[in-house]
């Protein structure tokens, strides 16, 4: 809408209400408080502010959501430069904030009052983030010179009360106050012209999405040329709280624990990756740790393709049983929630070491641990890395813990949704399985059979898009045959197909189990939990074995069609959670799409009623 109808329109309560239907919609939830009064109060101080400007035909995108992410800029205004003519764009973010103060050796995050002790991020930080994400994944915006500038505007605020947050300057993106309010309509006017901005919001809202990286894409580029993947909001404050606690220990002694906890495809490996290039490049010890032997092996190829050095920096939480204490700078534990009770290796006893528990280690080793995880990934009897295991572990031991949640995700399309569809779907949240509703960032789609979820997949694949199918562990998992071919040990009716390998050798051009998951020639094994864990690929296709099945509406674990022997001694109740942990991973893989197959005839018949989009095969 223009301002000039933005400003009629906000003075109702009709605008607030129809942004709550469509946050409702978009994000399957309610706004928050502080949300609805933001629309209530920062959009008609907005829309006053350019019609004051002579601005009154220029278009306002609210509540814009940036390609490929779940991100929203709280507007985003449209119209043409007053010198070239040309498309202009300003990303707006609005504060409610009235006081501030920076956080001491961390210029990039403050202290709001009323929000207690935990930081944000500098609205000039965000709004810059958000012009180059818009800027880099925006086709239209591609090549484009000075089409896209920030503003960040705390109406409420005064500069007195704010003052500290002047020091964070950035030539693309400006901060203004009640008390600059003339400034900033000065500055608009240099970026917008009073002219009609329909034609350029409309330009810009069909521009398809330029795509994104893949992680193991990032990763050789981050670590060894210092990538510009760039982080945002919760993501990029995670990163200056871990820099700003090695600054801090460097000039004392001084401990601290960063414990980051986020959804499938929040960020949390891209955290992982940009502080051990950041660290590195400036000289200080940084080791990244993982208890998954398929991700660490993926990122030691991938990094260390060219430089076999670097890939010893990628290690395994059991490295560290005798590490010298405080011995690294900075310990990078991603997938943290795979950390076991104690550390084994081989025959080595549990009690090894004075009989510390793995995360009493991985603190005990840096003088800033940090613990990247997510609780719903536990999928493995022993795995117990929790905020509360690792909160209770660096209390013990003086620490002080420091923690970000990562609400927002760039996996599955950026898709807040979908994830939430996930957890409903295995009654990992309360409420029941919710139908999808199809979204125009994420698909999902029900198979009648494996051969048609196959089909489908195999055609995205041979469109250069990458694929894989995984399943529940519910066949055995054999060894290769004497010549080296692979058993067709998945078998549903007459479709057969093979498991990925299971040895570190690959075989007539089949990938090693740990690279099955990026390696292009995986697609035609399917996958399990132990290769699929930790990867992300374009489009995803999950196969509920017999080990789950839906029967009086509920799920029912059922252990009698599992064959993962290390699940056979679990207790009914952990069988059950760990079981459906399992489908989540395995279902929130895709960054485009996912399609869905379940053996169980009730089973398929529930997800058909949930899922109104099908794959059709060509007769």
């Amino acid at each position: 809408m223009s301002a000039y109808a933005l400003r009629e329109y906000s003075v109702s309560p009709a605008l607030a209400e129809r942004l709550t239907q469509r946050y409702r919609s978009v994000l399957v939830g309610e706004p928050e408080a502080g949300e609805r009064r933001s629309w209530e109060n920062s959009l008609p101080a907005l829309a006053e502010v350019l019609c004051d400007a002579g601005l009154g035909e220029v278009e306002v995108l609210i509540e814009y959501r940036l390609p490929l992410s779940s991100l929203r800029a709280d507007a985003v205004l449209a119209g043409t430069h007053p010198e070239t003519g040309k498309p202009s764009y300003v990303v707006v973010e609005l504060k409610q904030w009235s006081a501030a103060r920076r956080v001491p050796d961390a210029e990039d995050l403050c202290l709001v009052s009323g929000m207690g002790n935990h930081p944000a991020l500098h609205p000039v930080a965000q709004v810059r983030r958000y012009c180059d994400y818009l800027q880099d994944f925006t086709s239209l915006l591609h090549d484009e010179e000075d089409v896209v500038a920030g503003v960040a505007y705390l109406h409420n605020a005064v500069d007195l009360d704010v003052d500290e947050l002047f020091s964070l300057t950035d030539a693309k993106a400006h901060f203004f106050t009640s008390s600059r309010r003339g400034e900033l309509i000065h500055h608009l006017q240099t970026r917008l012209s009073p002219l009609s901005g329909a034609h350029e919001a409309d330009a810009l809202l069909e521009s398809p999405a330029a795509p994104g990286r893949q992680l193991m894409q990032a990763a050789a580029d981050e670590i060894q040329h210092g990538g510009k993947f760039l982080l945002m909001d919760e993501q990029q404050i995670a990163a200056s709280l871990v820099k700003r606690a090695v600054a801090v220990a460097h000039r004392s002694d001084h401990k601290e624990v960063i414990v980051v906890s986020g959804g499938p495809g929040s960020g949390k490996s891209l955290i992982a990756l940009h502080l051990m290039s950041h660290l590195g490049r400036n000289r200080r010890g940084v080791v990244h740790a993982t208890g998954s032997k398929s991700f660490t092996t993926t990122l030691r190829r991938v990094v260390g393709e060219k430089d076999n050095r670097t890939s010893k920096i990628f290690r395994y939480f059991i490295d560290f049983t005798a590490a010298e204490r405080n011995g690294l700078n900075v310990l990078i534990c991603d997938e943290a929630h795979r950390i076991r009770y104690k550390s084994k290796k081989g025959g080595e006893s549990t009690t090894y070491r004075g009989g510390r528990r793995q995360v009493e280690e991985l603190i005990d080793a840096a003088r800033v641990p940090v613990f990247l995880l997510d609780e719903h990934q536990v999928v493995r009897p022993g795995e117990m890395g929790s905020v509360e295991t690792i909160d209770a572990a660096a209390q013990a031991r003086d620490c002080r813990v420091r923690h970000v949640n990562l609400n927002d995700q760039f996996r599955a399309g950026g898709s807040r949704a979908y994830e939430h569809w996930v957890r409903r779907l295995l009654g990992l949240e309360p409420g029941g399985p919710l139908r999808w509703e199809p979204e125009e960032n994420f698909e999902v789609l029900v198979a009648q059979t494996p051969l048609d979820l196959e089909e489908y997949l195999r055609a995205k694949h041979d469109a250069h898009y990458t694929a894989r199918i995984t399943a529940g562990f519910c066949w055995p998992w054999s060894e290769p045959r004497s010549d080296g071919s692979l058993v067709d040990d998945v078998v549903i009716g007459d479709w057969r197909r093979p498991w990925n390998l299971k040895s570190e050798h690959s075989r007539h051009g089949v990938p090693e189990s740990s690279l099955w998951a990026t390696e292009s020639a995986g697609f035609g094994q399917i996958g399990c939990i132990y290769t699929a864990q930790g990867f992300e690929y374009a489009w995803n296709g999950t196969i509920f074995g017999p080990d789950l099945v839906w029967r009086d509406n509920g799920w029912r674990a059922v252990k009698a069609g599992c064959e993962d022997s290390s699940l056979q001694s679990a207790p009914p109740a952990e069988f059950g959670r760990l079981i459906r942990n399992r489908y989540k991973v395995l279902l929130t893989r895709g960054l485009t799409g996912t399609v869905i197959h379940s053996t169980d005839s009730e089973t398929q018949a529930m997800l058909q009623k949930l899922v109104p989009a099908s794959v059709t095969r060509a007769p």
